[in-house]
């Protein structure tokens, strides 16, 4: 069965941040990383729920990688926030 999770009743928000990869030091821009722990729904539900309020999209998001915790992954999203 499949569902669809897009939902159309949220705005679009410009964010003020870039999905850049690159680590190198910017001024003005602060990296940070974004981690969530979990259960496999319990991570992809909140990465959906985030991606519903605007705050990443779904592809922006690592892969599901195992936790140090036995049963528990994880999913990793790396940003720069502009800080100017």
């Amino acid at each position: 069965m499949t569902k669809s999770f897009l939902a159309d009743t949220f705005p679009t928000i410009l964010p003020l941040v870039s999905a850049n990869e690159s680590q190198e030091t910017t001024p003005g821009r602060e990296f940070l990383k974004v981690v969530i722990y979990g259960s496999k729904t319990g991570v992809n539900n909140t990465i959906l729920t985030l991606y519903k309020l605007g705050f990443a999209q779904v592809n922006e998001w690592s892969p599901l990688l195992p936790s140090p915790n036995p049963g528990e992954v994880m999913s990793i999203l790396t940003r720069y926030i502009l800080t100017t």
